[in-house]
């Protein structure tokens, strides 16, 4: 597949239907057509599109709305107009992954890894990604082992991701809050200190240790290896050697793309590090990652369609009906599924210009898609919108579509988040969110993924996933 390029599709879309399809004229369509000037993005525009102002009581021969519809029309409920905003709410986020690694392998509980131990953490990342981590040379008063303050690359400049020993970019660093003691021996040190920070202030640096102390050389204490799975996650191994003269404490790692968690030559910024290099304590220092880290995600250009049929656009818990939704939820691409149901008696458009934009994209964080339409007493609203870091995810409401009025005949307006949902099409294998190499951003091309021959439902797959609400705000006001 091409990689994620939003589709332009020119218009809101409707057609007539042959007499046998549901939707067709024979079984009562949605209403009569009027022309309006809400274009495809949802702007105001001089190409005039049809909209439908009158329903009929029945849509796709599906008796569930007509009564409702029926009910609103006895109490004279006339059909409203709405405005539809999608906003990207992505907040930056400085970290993609992080966490802590407190349990040696082989082991139950949290402890310290002694010689001949190791311990191991995986997590998600993609091309330009950065790894750093820290561990506490417990035979010390603040010493730690880490990568410089770039962190180790896990992808080569050709892309390929990287495996295997990387130890040698691994170095002791001194955390410069503690006074240095004899490596060993000093009294203030984890193994025999009285307390947690009990040892003389030092108001020092971060920098690598240099006190004119003696201390065993890198490969004869630590190993530390990285290996790669195809769905986009790592495993980093960080072993303290059999002939090791220090145990290793609970440590913290970060994924990252800028600088990490500390900066040599600068003083220790307090969010952390030295609980950690002073006492093998990690708490803190994840504490302050973790607020930090996230994905965010572009959405992409989508479809909405207004309805009185059950499920427009997909059923929970059946296979994708092969109508367009496996190319808008793995492709960002609205227009199959947009062609579809403009051979559909039903209002129906796509929405793929931002707001203030002069043309179609993908929604960055910040931006927000807005779309208009007419519609009838008993209608319900249905959109879909690719979470384009991923394989065949998307936002939508239900498959049944949001109720356009309520049960005292009010049109809806106001926030409308929480009936949002992150749906998983089942076309395409899952693989980690924003690290997967055949995701929108990184894949080589269109319906690049394995095929997973699943069904539609909310996302399950065992991975982690920001709040939808952490992602998209929908809002519908009554014009």
């Amino acid at each position: 597949m091409r990689p994620f390029i939003p589709m332009l599709v020119a218009g809101l879309a409707i057609a007539g239907c042959s007499s046998d399809d549901p939707m067709s004229a024979k079984n009562e369509p949605a209403g009569k057509l009027v022309t309006s000037t809400t274009t495809a993005g949802g702007h105001r525009g001089s190409a005039s599109v049809p909209r439908i102002l009158n329903s009929s009581a029945t849509a796709g021969g599906l008796a569930v709305s007509s009564s409702v519809a029926g009910g609103l029309r006895e109490r004279g409920v006339s059909p409203a107009s709405f405005t539809v905003l999608i906003e990207n709410v992505s907040p930056a986020y400085k970290y993609s992954a992080s966490g802590v690694f407190n349990t040696p392998d082989g082991t139950s509980a949290p402890g310290a890894a002694l010689p001949g131990s190791a311990y191991s953490f995986s997590f998600a990342a993609a091309p330009g990604a950065k790894l750093s981590f820290a561990t506490m040379f417990v035979q010390s008063n603040d010493l730690f082992y880490s990568p410089g303050t770039a962190g180790i690359e896990l992808f080569t400049t050709d892309g390929l991701p990287v495996t295997g020993d990387i130890t040698a970019q691994v170095q002791l660093w001194d955390a410069g809050t503690e006074v240095n003691q004899e490596p060993g021996v000093g009294a203030d040190q984890a193994p025999r200190q009285a307390g947690a920070n009990t040892g003389a202030a030092e108001d020092g640096v971060v920098q690598l240790v240099a006190d004119g102390f003696t201390y065993p050389d890198m490969a004869a204490n630590i190993q530390v290896t990285l290996a790669y799975a195809s769905n986009g996650v790592f495993t980093a191994q960080i072993s303290n050697l059999s002939g090791s003269s220090t145990p290793l404490a609970p440590g913290v790692y970060a994924v990252h793309t800028s600088d990490a968690f500390f900066t040599s030559g600068s003083a220790d910024a307090g969010n952390g590090l030295e609980a950690l290099a002073e006492d093998g304590n990690p708490a803190d220092l994840a504490t302050a990652l973790a607020a930090k880290t996230g994905i965010g995600s572009p959405l992409a250009p989508g479809v909405f369609v207004v309805h009185k049929s059950l499920a427009p656009l997909f059923s929970n818990g059946a296979a994708d009906r092969g109508e367009g939704l496996e190319a808008l939820a793995e492709d960002g691409n609205p227009a199959p599924l947009s062609a579809t149901l403009a051979t559909r008696a039903a209002l129906n458009g796509v929405f793929n210009t931002p707001v203030g934009a002069s043309g179609p994209g993908p929604l960055l964080p910040g931006s927000a898609y807005s779309f208009s339409f007419t519609a009838d007493p008993g209608s319900r609203l249905s959109f879909a919108t690719m979470f384009v870091q991923s394989n065949d995810l998307f936002y939508a409401p239900a498959s049944t579509g949001i109720a356009l009025w309520d049960a005292s005949g009010t049109p809806i307006s106001g926030d409308i988040t929480n009936v949002i949902q992150l749906w998983d099409a089942g076309s395409e294998v899952n693989q980690a969110p924003g690290a997967g190499p055949d995701q929108a951003p990184r894949q080589a091309g269109a319906d690049n993924g394995a095929a997973e021959n699943g069904v539609v439902q909310l996302v399950n797959d065992g991975f982690s996933y920001p709040a939808n609400n952490s992602i998209v705000r929908v809002t519908i006001t009554q014009n």
